[in-house]
């Protein structure tokens, strides 16, 4: 996985459900900082509120909720260079902390949509907040896990299924 779709499956994954509890591990200064450490980005703490708030933008876009053009302020003042490195140009973003790591998971969300469409969705149980990128060849993955999400799901599908031809005559 490249490294701007670590960042962002980090950023949209940092609001999980744990036991039933929605969690935020970008709460406050002290959540994000052990947050920022785990995931190595350069960014300060106090910055929480603007991941925060970038965060949600690209939630809401990749569930459907809000149109693309919602990441727009994401991208305001955002100014790029190029140069010329022995693979060919090379764009870098004169960018630090919080708004750097947004722009990376916009550039990482831009390029996962024009050139995997539909790779990067919300998992499909309704009870979990986490997304996943689908790498499988028939792009059928549904679950972020297969371990807890995947075989929750069915059981209980099959746990239905058991008891309600039990119940019919």
């Amino acid at each position: 996985m490249a490294a701007d779709e670590v960042v962002l499956l980090a950023l949209l994954n940092s609001s999980p459900v744990i036991a039933g509890t929605p969690a935020d591990e970008l709460a406050d200064e002290e959540s994000a900082r052990r947050w920022l450490r785990a995931h190595k980005i350069p960014a300060r703490a106090e910055d929480a509120a603007v991941l925060r708030e970038g965060r949600d933008l690209l939630q809401a876009v990749v569930r459907g909720d809000l149109p693309p053009r919602a990441l727009s302020p994401l991208l305001e003042g955002v100014v790029s260079r190029p140069s010329i490195t022995r693979d060919g140009l090379e764009w870098t973003v004169d960018l630090h902390g919080a708004r750097a790591v947004l722009v990376d998971a916009v550039i990482a969300w831009d390029d996962l949509h024009r050139n995997r469409p539909g790779r990067l969705r919300p998992c499909a149980n309704e009870e979990c907040a986490l997304f996943l990128i689908d790498r499988s060849k028939s792009n059928s993955a549904r679950w972020c896990s297969m371990a807890t999400c995947g075989n929750k799901l069915k059981a209980r599908r099959h746990y239905q299924r058991a008891h309600s031809d039990g119940a019919q005559p």
